[in-house]
């Protein structure tokens, strides 16, 4: 059995797919969720999935001492889905490669602090790109630089608005991250 513990700030919406993708599987279990937002919709999501919840703050992040409380839970990997704090490195150091995140866009581009959600959106239509879509890529101690372990793009229509455009990437993001968290636990079955 492979745990995943997930870390969430938001709604959910990723972790929701994450959650159906793997159902059915005896070989990977989710433990845990961890959230620095009490009003984030993904702990109803985690109640509706008997899933225990780990509300945190910025001081229990920052410290050293919090690793202790992710090893009590075994993780084969951390899932980063919408985590809007950026990882320690001392977390970083305890679990290397095991720490992954998807980011709504192709990065290098429109990535870094403050990169997220509508900001990365608004951005990627202010300089009239093209293209658009996902990066999934391993967590080191510098945002959204890590290693890319996929990308997936889409064309960008001319009436295309953040809110429109940051639909499509989710649609994006909902279909492949699943896939990838897969193939990292090296059990995947088709």
């Amino acid at each position: 059995m492979k745990n995943i513990l997930v870390f969430a700030s938001g709604g959910g919406s990723n972790v929701k797919a994450i959650l159906a993708y793997f159902k059915d599987r005896k070989d990977v279990h989710f433990p845990l969720i961890v959230t620095n937002n009490p009003k984030a919709g993904v702990i109803e999501i985690a109640k509706e999935h008997g899933i225990d919840v780990l509300l945190i703050d910025k001081n229990i992040f920052e410290s050293d001492i919090f690793v202790d409380t992710i090893d009590y839970y075994k993780p084969y990997l951390i899932v980063l889905a919408g985590f809007l704090w950026k990882v320690p490195e001392y977390l970083i150091e305890a679990y290397p490669n095991k720490i992954i995140n998807i980011h709504p866009a192709l990065l290098p581009k429109y990535g870094g602090k403050g990169m997220y959600g509508k900001y990365v959106h608004a951005a990627v239509l202010a300089h009239k790109e093209k293209e658009s879509g996902i990066t999934i890529h391993l967590v080191n101690e510098r945002y959204d630089e890590g290693t890319i372990l996929m990308q997936k793009t889409m064309k960008i229509d001319k009436t295309d608005t953040p809110e429109s455009l940051a639909a499509k990437v989710l649609t994006l993001e909902h279909a492949w991250y699943s896939k990838v968290i897969d193939t990292l636990v090296g059990t995947q079955v088709n």
